[in-house]
This record gives structure tokens, sequence and C-alpha cells, in this order.
């Protein structure tokens, strides 16, 4: 939460807390701080505990972490394992550093995953069948767009 904060910002927010209170009020500002602090996580602890328990022994492995969008639909698409379904077979077959080190990419579905770069041949005309003239505009078919 606070991974942003630097040593200097707290030391700063240390001494601004000295002078605003002064020494001889700091020490009990930070007990009343630290009680409130752990009657809110009890009384959190114990909300969660009442949840669980009106809910029933079958989610008696409930977590509130779970209703995280993001670890959800992991833990529903993944499951507990770490990779059901192949992701990262799929990922690493389709690396892109195998084909700018001009090496052959791994198979994938059982074709080879080799990239051409060659000039591909010219456009056909689809009524003629001839192909296109430089410079020469492909036919425009209404129906198709």
């Amino acid at each position: 939460m606070f991974s942003d904060v630097g040593g200097l910002e707290i030391l700063t927010l240390a001494v601004m807390a000295i002078v605003i209170f002064g020494p001889d009020k700091l020490p009990k500002l930070i007990q009343d701080t630290m009680g409130f602090i752990r009657k809110v996580r009890s009384f959190a602890d114990n909300a969660k505990e009442d949840i669980r328990s009106e809910l029933g022994p079958e989610f008696k492995d409930f977590e509130f972490e779970d209703l995280n969008p993001k670890t959800f639909v992991r833990k529903q698409l993944l499951g507990d394992e770490e990779d059901p379904l192949g992701l990262k077979e799929m990922k690493d077959s389709l690396d892109i550093r195998s084909v700018l080190d001009d090496k052959p990419a791994a198979p994938v579905n059982g074709r080879n995953g080799s990239v051409s770069f060659e000039k591909a041949a010219a456009p056909v005309a689809a009524s003629t069948g001839a192909p296109l003239q430089p410079g020469e505009r492909p036919p425009f078919d209404p129906d198709a767009t």
C-alpha cells in the first residue's frame, strides 16, 4: 500500500508529528491510534467469521480475496493447478523472438511455424482474373463493404 513512500518522507512525517503534537502528547496519540487499528481489525475478523458461519459448511474454504475479479477469473479458468489449459505451451510456441532471431519456431498444431517475408504476388482482379497493373485500383464491391 505504501510501497512508494521512501525514508525521507517517513522522516518528514515523524518530524512534523513531533512539531504539531509535541513530544509529550505523541506517545499517547500513537497508543490511541494503535488501539483503534486493533479494534478495526478485530471487528473485520469477527465479521468475516460471522459471514463464513452463516454461509454454512460448504463455504468453509471461502476466502474474501477470491472476490477480487482478477483472482476469481484466474481461479475459475485455471483451477488449483498451475496450467491445466496448456496456456504456457501456447505462449511459448508463439514466441516472436524465434522469428526475429531467424530460428525456426516451434510447431503449432503440427505445422511448421516459419514466416516468409518475400514479396507477395500481384493481386488478381476478381472479374477478369488478370493481375492488376501498378497504380491500378482494385474493383469496388459495394456488397462486400
